[in-house]
C-alpha cells in the first residue's frame, strides 16, 4: 500500500467537516482502505450541528468526532450590527477550529457538506502547515456559487435559462466556492423531473465525485511529497 508520509510509512490521514446526513462521508467511510481510496484513513469527523446525522455514521464506523458550537462564541463576541454578521465570532470560532483539526495532524480535511463559511483564521493555519482543505459543491465552477445551488439551478432551468448543472470538488480559498477546481462533473437537466429527483440525482453523483476528487486530491499531496514541494 502507498501511503502519505515521505517515508511510505502510513496512510494519508483525512479530517472530513459536516453539517448534516453525512451521506457523502459515509461515501469516504465505505471507500477507505477500498481500491478507490487505499492510502486513506479518516482520523476524526467534526460537525457543527450537534443532531448531525453524519456523527452516528462516524460513531458506527469507530471514527472519533468532535461538536465544534458557534453559538457560545456568538455569545461571547456579541454584534451590535443590524444586522448582526458576528463576525469576531465566526473569526475566533474558525481559529479555535483550526487548533481542533491541526491538533490531530491531518494531511488533509474534506469538506463534505460542511455548511459554514470557512474565515482566514482557519485557512491560514491550514496552509501554514502544508494541509490543504478540499470542498464539496453541488454546482459547476463559476455557477451557483454558494447555499441553495441545487434548487437556484433548477430554477434557471425551469425558466429555460439553463440545460444542466453539475458537481465539483475544490481547493477552498477564502472566496466562497471559488477555489482552483479538482475534478467535475456535468449533469444534464431532465424535463418534467422534479426539483426532489434532481436533488437525489446530484447526490448520487456526489457519492462518487466525493471519492474521485479526495482521491486526486490524496495523489497531487503524494506526488508533491515525493518531489519536495509543498501542498
Amino acid at each position: 500500500m502507498s501511503t502519505g508520509s515521505t517515508d511510505n510509512a502510513s496512510p494519508i490521514r483525512l479530517t472530513v467537516l459536516i453539517s448534516g446526513s453525512g451521506s457523502n462521508l459515509q461515501a469516504l467511510i465505505d471507500q477507505c482502505g477500498q481500491p478507490a481510496l487505499p492510502d486513506a484513513s479518516i482520523i476524526r469527523v467534526i460537525s457543527n450541528r450537534k443532531d448531525a446525522f453524519g456523527l452516528k455514521r462516524a460513531e458506527t464506523a469507530h471514527i472519533p468526532t468532535a461538536y465544534h458550537n458557534l453559538v457560545k462564541y456568538k455569545k461571547q463576541y456579541p454584534d451590535t450590527n443590524v444586522p448582526p454578521t458576528f463576525e469576531m465570532a465566526r473569526s475566533e470560532y474558525d481559529k479555535d477550529l483550526a487548533a481542533m483539526v491541526l491538533a490531530d495532524k491531518p494531511d488533509i480535511v474534506v469538506c463534505a457538506g460542511w455548511m459554514h463559511i470557512l474565515m482566514p483564521t482557519f485557512l491560514d493555519p491550514l496552509s501554514q502547515a502544508g494541509v490543504p482543505v478540499i470542498n464539496l459543491h453541488p454546482a459547476l465552477p463559476g455557477r451557483y456559487n454558494g447555499a441553495h445551488a441545487i434548487e437556484r439551478a433548477y430554477n434557471d432551468f425551469t425558466q429555460g435559462k439553463t440545460d444542466h448543472t453539475g458537481i465539483m470538488i475544490h481547493y477552498v480559498i477564502s472566496e466562497v466556492d471559488m477555489g482552483q477546481p479538482i475534478t467535475t462533473r456535468r449533469i444534464d437537466m431532465k424535463k418534467d423531473e422534479s426539483l426532489d429527483q434532481l436533488e437525489q440525482r446530484v447526490h448520487e453523483n456526489e457519492w462518487e465525485l466525493i471519492v474521485l476528487g479526495t482521491k486526486m486530491a490524496i495523489d497531487d499531496l503524494q506526488a508533491k511529497r515525493r518531489s519536495g514541494g509543498q501542498p
